[in-house]
């Protein structure tokens, strides 16, 4: 099926040919702009439409044989989604022309497949979520006690301050006494001498 034959296959649901070759138009240039922007577009239940980038790489030519480097480039990818998929497998049944082929499935209608995957991805969500949380918890509690360790440090630091300010007190104390004890021991042995002049003086006296 080209583009023509899809506009004359909507036309009728459309209310007219025109009217259906300006819908494919409009959805088909905003998918365009939306892949090319670097957005993905998804549509549920028929697939999503994004833009994927190769890297440069060696290729070669197939009618030479010869070894040929590509460029780096990008191109757009589509994924068909799950309900696409069942219809084409055979594991869910076509619904007739009145009714559309591709739309959300409801709740509980899914594929056991599909409803396993789903089952897997929720509880992979819920264990990610578990363990940031732990880690969060985990880096909190290394925070604080990296905090209450410095605090302590800061005041085992402030006392060693202090200690060391108190023995210099004291040693400029001592070094300032020191002085006065050897001039009074030096004053001591003049006392002596003045006590043996009197005591000659009163010999002699007599």
């Amino acid at each position: 099926m080209n583009k023509a034959q899809l506009v004359e296959a909507i036309a009728d649901k459309m209310g007219g040919r025109q009217q259906a070759a300006d819908a494919v138009d409009h959805v088909l240039d905003a998918i365009v702009r939306a892949v090319v922007a670097g957005e993905r577009v998804s549509v549920t239940g028929f697939g999503s439409f994004e833009k994927v980038d190769r890297p440069a790489r060696y290729a070669r030519n197939p009618q030479t044989g010869e070894r040929v480097r590509v460029k780096k480039t990008s191109v757009p990818r589509f994924r068909a989604g799950q309900g696409f998929k069942d219809l084409v497998s055979g594991s869910k049944k076509l619904p007739r022309g009145g009714e559309v082929a591709v739309k959300k499935a409801p709740k509980g209608s899914l594929t056991g497949a599909a409803s396993a995957t789903v089952k897997k991805a929720a509880a992979k969500k819920t264990a990610a979520k578990k363990t940031t949380a732990a880690a969060k918890k985990t880096t909190a509690a290394k925070k604080t006690a990296v905090k209450k360790t410095t605090a302590a440090a800061k005041k085992t630091t402030a006392k060693q301050a202090a200690a060391k300010k108190t023995t210099a007190t004291a040693k400029k104390t001592a070094a300032k006494k020191a002085p006065a004890k050897k001039v009074t021991a030096k004053k001591a042995p003049a006392k002596k001498s003045t006590a043996r002049k009197a005591t000659a003086k009163k010999t002699a006296a007599r």
